[in-house]
């Protein structure tokens, strides 16, 4: 397949499934296993990296007015009741160092899961069935805001998002969601803040592997030897076609998940999930990916 296509498609597959809680790198890992890309390839590392920052760059956009709100308002709050702790800029940060930590400790072993497709099926399957538990008994939430967490609440959102990173395939998304729903948030609380989390975790973690692709010489031992990385113009065309399509369709992803959660549940996601983690599972033991 022509690269200009391939770039489109990865492109919607991330912009699709970056925020949607069914693991965008599951879903890109299955369509380059199915598109024979060369993941040794310094420059489709650097692909699937930048294409991830595309992602990220919607959420800044689209949250835009909250983001200054907060900002204007720290560390009190609008309505004057937060302290420099409980502020939801302070409960992002909390909560991203949270998951930060142990995740560059586990970084060896985040690094063996991503290359196994199996590991990714479970967890599309376990978490599918988690969350759709979580969904259908969390009915009653403490939480409605974003607004109104409390430090307790993003502290456990932060340690449970350390399971998607060492279990690829279980999703971040998923994983802070369905924390934030057994937690006390609404769901809609819960969806707001795993969208916050987002930037810091996704933003250091995307430029942690981008220095790592484009630098290898600044490589820690024991990370794998990298070749030097030579961008021609074919490169970059591909690149930001990559990185404009995933913008504009998470973009569009992260408006219509916020107006579907709030009138609906995550039931139909969680049974997308147990589906595309036993269809996984098959074509595994069948040997045709």
């Amino acid at each position: 397949m022509n690269d200009y296509l391939i770039s489109v498609l990865l492109g919607i597959i991330e912009g699709l499934t970056e925020f949607l809680p069914i693991s965008s790198t599951a879903h890109l890992r299955i369509a380059e296993a199915l598109l024979h890309l060369d993941l040794q390839d310094t420059f489709w590392k650097m692909y699937s990296i930048v294409i991830q920052l595309g992602a990220i760059l919607a959420l800044p956009v689209y949250f835009r007015e909250k983001i200054v709100k907060f900002i204007s308002s720290f560390p009190r709050g609008e309505r004057g009741d937060r302290t420099l702790l409980t502020h939801p800029l302070s409960l992002t940060l909390v909560a991203f160092v949270v998951t930060a930590i142990p995740s560059y400790l586990l970084k060896k072993q985040i690094g063996q899961n991503l290359e196994s497709l199996t590991i990714m099926a479970w967890a599309l399957l376990i978490g599918g069935v988690i969350m759709w538990i979580v969904d259908a008994i969390c009915t009653r939430p403490r939480t409605a805001e974003m607004d109104d967490m409390s430090l307790p609440q993003a502290v456990w959102i932060g340690a449970a998002q350390i399971l998607s990173a060492v279990f690829p395939g279980t999703s971040r998304s998923m994983s802070t969601i369905a924390a934030g729903q057994t937690s006390g948030l609404s769901r809609s609380a819960a969806l707001e803040f795993s969208f916050f989390l987002s930037m810091p975790t996704m933003a250091v973690a995307t430029g942690y592997d981008l220095l790592k692709t484009v630098m290898p010489h600044k490589q820690d031992a024991s990370d794998a030897a990298l070749a030097p990385l030579a961008m021609t113009a074919h490169h970059w065309v591909v690149l930001g076609i990559g990185f404009i399509v995933s913008f504009i369709v998470a973009l569009g992803v992260v408006a219509w998940f916020i107006r579907w959660v709030r009138t609906r549940g995550f039931t139909p996601f969680a049974i997308y999930r147990i589906v595309a983690g036993v269809v996984l599972l098959v074509l595994i033991a069948r040997g045709l990916i």
